[in-house]
């Protein structure tokens, strides 16, 4: 007499031990992961990264503050004028200034084109610029007359080198790495969300070969209403 509903209570047990599988399969969420994967398209949209943008704010702080300096010393060298004509049309390599000038624009140039506009993915052209700017640097230093002129002949080789090398490490040490590993989370998630998509259909498939819990709990009622409606009157 007792065995129906024990039978129906393994049955009920079974069902819901089987629910926690399904539920890990339903951990992988469809909408996070095409969320994440608009996220990272919205950024590809951008053109460029936060960090190759903040690269390249770096690189006109470059340019800025080396003319920046330059003038200071054109001002403080007998008024920009006069320097100006001196440094500018009376071009000395052992004196003037104003290559160091045309160093960082060339750096400007050339950085800028590279990695804003061409969007590069390669350090290669920031070697080059500061394989140039070392060389030039050195070469001046050691040639010029540049430390005979006051703390300006010490102070803008300095800073050029200084501000040359630091944009190579931040392109290297920085921006490359964050944008590959960018990268490599959009593959990730895009073969997260192509497994999850997989795995939708399966999912509904084996769904519906079990009961609710509640088309159970009936048919126990059921069976006790039988078995009371057959006992013998007395």
């Amino acid at each position: 007499m007792n065995r129906l509903p024990d039978d129906a209570d393994n049955a009920q047990s079974s069902s819901r031990g089987s629910c926690p599988s399904l539920q890990d399969v339903h951990s992988i969420n469809p909408a996070q992961l095409m969320a994440r994967i608009e996220s990272y398209e919205g950024r590809e949209k951008k053109g460029i990264s936060d960090v190759r943008r903040t690269f390249c704010l770096f690189v006109t702080f470059d340019l800025l503050f080396v003319t920046l300096l330059w003038i200071i010393e054109l001002n403080v060298n007998g008024g920009i004028e006069t320097t100006l004509e001196k440094e500018v049309l009376q071009y000395d390599y052992h004196s003037s200034y104003f290559d160091i000038f045309l160093l960082a624009v060339f750096r400007f140039n050339v950085l800028i084109l590279a990695y804003a506009m061409c969007r590069l993915r390669h350090w290669w052209a920031i070697a080059f610029t500061t394989a140039v700017t070392s060389a030039f640097l050195l070469a001046k230093v050691i040639l010029s007359k540049l430390f005979s002129q006051g703390a300006f002949g010490y102070v803008l080789p300095i800073i050029s080198f200084i501000l040359a090398w630091i944009e190579t490490w931040f392109l290297d040490f920085k921006v490359l790495p964050q944008e590959a590993e960018e990268e490599n989370r959009l593959l990730l998630v895009q073969d997260a969300s192509e497994r999850a998509a997989l795995l939708q259909p399966a999912l509904l498939s084996d769904g519906q070969f079990y009961s609710p819990p509640e088309s159970a709990a009936g048919s126990d009622e059921e069976s006790e209403e039988k078995q009371d409606s057959e006992k013998p009157i007395v």
